[in-house]
């Protein structure tokens, strides 16, 4: 079980996203734009943050680099959700910041893939560097 923070100014989404991840055991913490879900990530330090790319005022991309200049959250990993699917932005997505990139609509087994190697395969081996 991870706490997962979902920023997502689409609330079908949002609520389809958090379904899914809860039945699959996660806590799902859930903001409705950019600036919420940065002091959502501040105030709540979530294990991993899902990060809408397009939203109106503060896009994801803008969240994202905002995300990692603030050394309290710049190492919480980050995925990119969204319907922009060509290579071109997922550099972007990359270039700002995010960890790794999910498409939408979301492909629920992929999305906790990705979950899984990031929270916990990452943790357990920054845990056996740090203990050995």
């Amino acid at each position: 079980m991870a706490v997962l923070l979902l920023v997502d100014d689409d609330e079908m989404s949002r609520e389809l996203i958090k379904s899914g991840l809860k039945r699959l055991g996660h806590i799902v913490i859930t903001a409705i734009n950019a600036q919420e879900g940065i002091e959502a990530a501040r105030g709540e330090s979530p294990d991993l943050i899902l990060m809408d790319m397009c939203m109106p005022e503060m896009d994801g991309f803008q969240a994202v680099r905002t995300l990692r200049a603030d050394r309290t959250v710049a190492h919480i990993p980050i995925v990119a959700l969204t319907a922009l699917n060509t290579s071109f932005d997922v550099e972007r997505a990359i270039d700002a910041g995010c960890d790794s990139f999910q498409i939408k609509p979301l492909n629920l087994p992929s999305l906790h893939n990705k979950i899984r190697r990031l929270v916990f395969e990452s943790s357990a081996s920054t845990s056996a560097y740090s203990s050995g």
